[in-house]
């Protein structure tokens, strides 16, 4: 599939040369562990299909013979109670049809799925930096439900509809065959109308699929954003710009409504023509003698299902159409390759002591616009390392390259000597602990939100990372202590108290390479007093990588890094640094100091 748009292949405006072949190759592996089911209820459907062909036979019968003729009403009783018989049995097969085919079908939905969510936890950083969330959460959702329909009835009704055909063609030639030429006249016009409707409607249903993709970022984000929106009084500008969004999606779908509202009741016209012609030339050989009065009805009734099976074809195509457009949004998320992967040779990263080296490592987000230039950092086991600098000199992305969420492009990051990009992902994440400046709660109690790395830790390693963190007095005097339920985010906590849950939920994993990304930046000096109490004790023996906010928190760093404009200008301890006479270390430490002295007067 070829690429296009502003988010890296997400979401293109370009279409496959064949999207029909292309959908039906890449949704048969997830057929295959089901086709026992899917034969049992194509089986089913086509015993409801010969039930249905059978009954116009059944009173073409009961007309000529029993009614007309005869006049046998021993004859008619017993015809009529096969027709009975007929229709229980074709109801019996419809229930077990329904059942086999839904089964199927909701399992292979779920499959698709539970395989875009496990892809979407590998995929990188690099990734979620490009495409919003709402484009993705298109994709799992309405793109994945678009899908439903088609594998839950609609690939089995296409092989039922043209068995139908094909039987109500037979009979119809075996009955009459003046008749049945004369009905197969309206065949070529089908053929052009489905023809030149094609294309066209698969273009709409990729249109309808790409706005609702926007509305959900729109939606997404304003929603994330909801209290920046209200500070800001932004609820007019948003309204407005949802309003646009919306209706573009609304157009969309009204133009596929037009397609597909031209599209039916022009079969049903051409089918209507059909059935006029069987009723003006069946009658006028009735009247001659030539066909019986049965005869002529069963026959209208054969022409009545010959365009039935082609009006659910039309339907299952406008459902086809719409399911190939997100087959093809499906397996285009699918086939996005993670930037940052094992390598085919990767091994498992021993117990590590925590020797780092940066190499003369340079990064940049798009490569041709490095935002790191010859790094070159080294911490030994067991001391702390702290990055300093402007904002947007590169410390994050220093950060982000040590814990693998991006590669290098030049130069080497190290630990104990292993190239991170030789050894496997999870040994590397397993023995490193993160806490971030934006601290993120999943829904769930705080015990879980604490055990989330180790869902194995006990009760008392539970409350023993809260303690050594100085989280377990707060927690405690929570409604449930450790089982009150955390909400979306931890919004009911206070930032302190979501940065003390933070670092409980990392230091519970025992990690020896501990990485703090401005990790007290956003909290009250009394809590910053509290975790730096605990930094001093746990640090202790791990190396660790601190970037922080307030230089005042890292006077006891075993190094300082100074990084300004993607380059290391500086290295040393506090004090060292704040000797040097042009030390941009000393330069930023006086700034803070100042501005703290002026807001504490």
């Amino acid at each position: 599939m070829r690429g296009g748009g502003r988010h890296g292949g997400i979401d293109t405006d370009t279409l496959d040369i064949r999207p029909d072949t292309m959908a039906i190759r890449r949704i048969a592996p997830f057929l295959r562990p089901y086709l026992a089911h899917l034969l049992a209820g194509m089986f089913f459907m086509l015993a409801v299909s010969v039930t249905g062909l059978i009954s116009p036979l059944l009173m073409r019968k009961a007309i000529d013979t029993y009614i007309k003729v005869d006049k046998d009403i021993v004859g008619l009783t017993r015809i009529s109670l096969v027709y009975l018989a007929v229709y229980i049995v074709n109801w019996l097969c419809t229930y077990w049809q329904t059942y086999f085919v839904s089964w199927a079908g909701q399992n292979i939905i779920f499959n698709i799925r539970q395989q875009l969510f496990e892809h979407l936890q590998k995929l990188s950083f690099n990734f979620y930096d490009r495409i919003e969330i709402g484009r993705i959460m298109s994709r799992v959702t309405n793109d994945v439900n678009a899908l439903s329909e088609l594998v839950s009835s609609g690939i089995l009704n296409v092989v039922n509809d043209v068995f139908r055909l094909l039987g109500i063609i037979g009979i119809m030639l075996s009955m009459n065959v003046r008749l049945s030429l004369l009905t197969f006249t309206t065949l070529p016009f089908l053929v052009l109308l489905a023809t030149k409707f094609r294309w066209r409607m698969h273009r709409a249903y990729h249109e309808v699929r790409r706005k609702i993709a926007t509305v959900n970022a729109n939606l997404q984000e304003n929603i994330s954003g909801v209290r920046v929106v209200q500070s800001f009084t932004r609820e007019d500008k948003n309204l407005e710009r949802f309003d646009a969004t919306n209706a573009d999606y609304m157009e969309a779908n009204m133009q596929a409504a037009r397609l597909q509202s031209l599209f039916g009741p022009l079969v049903d016209v051409i089918g209507a023509v059909g059935v006029c012609m069987v009723l003006w030339y069946g009658g006028t050989l009735v009247r001659v003698g030539m066909l019986s009065l049965g005869t002529v009805y069963a026959f209208t009734s054969y022409v009545n299902q010959f365009f039935m099976p082609i009006r659910d074809l039309s339907q299952v195509y406008n459902t086809w159409q719409s399911a190939t457009v997100s087959i093809e949004r499906i397996f285009e998320l699918l086939d996005t390759e993670p930037e940052v992967k094992d390598m085919p040779n990767a091994y498992e990263l021993p117990p590590i002591k925590g020797h780092v080296v940066f190499d003369k490592v340079t990064f940049g987000y798009y490569p041709e616009h490095p935002v790191l230039h010859e790094i070159d950092i080294e911490a030994a086991p067991g001391q702390t390392v702290a990055l300093v600098g402007p904002t947007g000199a590169g410390k994050s992305s220093t950060i982000n390259l040590l814990s693998r969420f991006y590669d290098p492009q030049e130069g080497a990051i190290m630990i104990d000597g292993h190239d991170l990009r030789d050894v496997q992902l999870k040994s590397l994440h397993d023995q490193l602990g993160i806490v971030l400046q934006d601290t993120f709660l999943f829904s769930g109690t705080i015990r879980d939100n604490i055990c989330y790395g180790r869902p194995e830790a006990s009760d008392a390693e539970v409350i023993a990372a809260a303690q050594a963190v100085g989280a377990h007095d707060f927690i405690m005097q929570l409604p449930n202590g450790y089982d009150t339920e955390v909400q979306e985010r931890g919004a009911r906590l206070s930032i302190g108290q979501r940065q003390l849950i933070s670092f409980a939920r990392s230091l519970i994993c025992d990690p020896r390479i501990l990485i703090l990304d401005e990790a007290t930046s956003s909290v009250d000096a009394y809590t910053e007093v509290i975790i730096q109490k605990a930094l001093d004790r746990l640090l202790r023996g791990r190396t660790a990588f601190v970037i922080a906010h307030r230089l005042s928190t890292i006077r006891n760093a075993d190094k300082i890094v100074v990084i300004d404009q993607g380059r290391v200008v500086e290295e040393g301890t506090h004090d060292g640094l704040l000797a040097r006479p042009d030390s941009l270390y000393k330069t930023l430490y006086e700034m803070q100091y100042k501005q703290q002295e002026s807001a504490a007067g």
